[in-house]
């Protein structure tokens, strides 16, 4: 469990069973929809069928409560995790849920994987993702039509 400014409390825990119903629920802005288009339940099809299981799903809790998801998987062409999404729902963003996460979830994947970067990508448009994964070390490596791409080297 990471301890943040302002006794922040924070945890990953795997979506199961037992807590993927609650994670449904979140959601973003109307205005981040055009950043953040899918729903969480997105995420998790994807995991099943797309990935066959093989991306990390997180819902990310502040004490017993959960505040959002992220996930993560190994990219086979360059042998690298990949964080693929942070979302936290819109009542509890502005409240450092986010960073937190995010830096947890770098120390979960450090534990788990010998790697040296971890590759994690945000839409041109999203200034707050930029901001904060830049803060924490993420360095712009490719800019794509609909995708600008960081590196954080370890």
């Amino acid at each position: 469990m990471i301890k943040g400014g302002k006794n922040m409390c924070i945890s990953l825990k795997e979506i199961t069973a037992d807590n993927w119903y609650e994670c449904t629920k979140l959601s973003v802005t109307e205005e981040q929809k055009n950043i953040f288009p899918v729903p969480v339940v997105y995420w998790m099809a994807m995991s099943k069928y797309e990935y066959n299981n093989q991306l990390e799903l997180f819902a990310v809790y502040h004490k017993d409560l959960i505040v959002g998801v992220v996930a993560y998987g190994i990219d086979p062409d360059i042998s690298a995790p990949w964080i693929t999404t942070v979302m936290i729902d819109q009542k509890y963003q502005g409240k450092g849920y986010g960073r937190e996460a995010v830096k947890y979830l770098v120390d979960l994947i450090i534990k788990r994987h010998s790697c040296k970067k971890i590759i994690i990508g945000h839409r041109p448009d999203n200034h707050v993702a930029a901001k904060l994964y830049e803060s924490l070390g993420f360095q712009k490596i490719e800019l794509k039509e609909d995708e600008i791409i960081r590196c954080l080297q370890l």
